[in-house]
């Protein structure tokens, strides 16, 4: 059979991997920050980057042979990485539940988008900012609401010690400080 005919295995296509399950109940907690960077990736996708690249596959199936056609070839491709992408962040978007962190701040206890620094027994100090399973990010020192770490530390209050349990058994986490972004003003 001619190379023409086969097709290559799409056999992930429809599985859009999640980065975490969402919560029970289905949602998908985001920051504003966040949710407005997934929905600008979006519709950058949407309005800008597929039309480019179904432009560039439409000019590369005229140009004949399309069984060793480089444009064409890695040009539907990027087609499918792209719909899954869309396919994955609609779907994000559609569970999201934007929450107002601000509406803490001040408080002494923890809740989604706080930024905490805690103790650890040995004494060395951490801090992390809790967010969106989707818009978290553990080189900046933020971490996901469901991750371990956020679920000790969710609902205590400064000065409270909870356990956190890890693969060599329990540790103890002192909680030193909690913090919320300052309310926006309205203009």
């Amino acid at each position: 059979m001619s190379k023409a005919f086969t097709r290559e295995s799409d056999a992930g296509d429809d599985e859009d991997e999640l980065p975490e399950a969402p919560a029970p109940g289905g949602k998908n907690y985001l920051t504003r920050v966040g949710y407005d960077r997934l929905r600008a990736e979006l519709f950058t996708l949407i309005d800008e980057e597929r039309p480019r690249i179904v432009d560039v596959v439409h000019w590369a199936a005229g140009n004949g042979d399309r069984s060793e056609n480089g444009d064409y070839l890695y040009g539907k491709k990027r087609l499918r990485e792209i719909d899954r992408r869309i396919r994955f962040l609609t779907r994000r978007l559609e569970i999201a539940e934007v929450v107002d962190s601000s509406l803490h701040h001040g408080s002494d206890q923890v809740f989604f988008g706080a930024t905490v620094t805690y103790a650890d027994t040995e004494g060395a100090q951490t801090t992390v900012t809790i967010l969106g399973v989707d818009e978290a990010d553990s080189s900046l020192g933020q971490i996901s609401w469901v991750s371990p770490v956020a679920r000790a530390l969710l609902k205590a209050r400064v000065g409270d010690v909870v356990r956190l349990v890890v693969p060599g058994g329990e540790q103890e986490l002192e909680i030193l400080s909690v913090e919320y972004p300052a309310p926006a003003l309205q203009s």
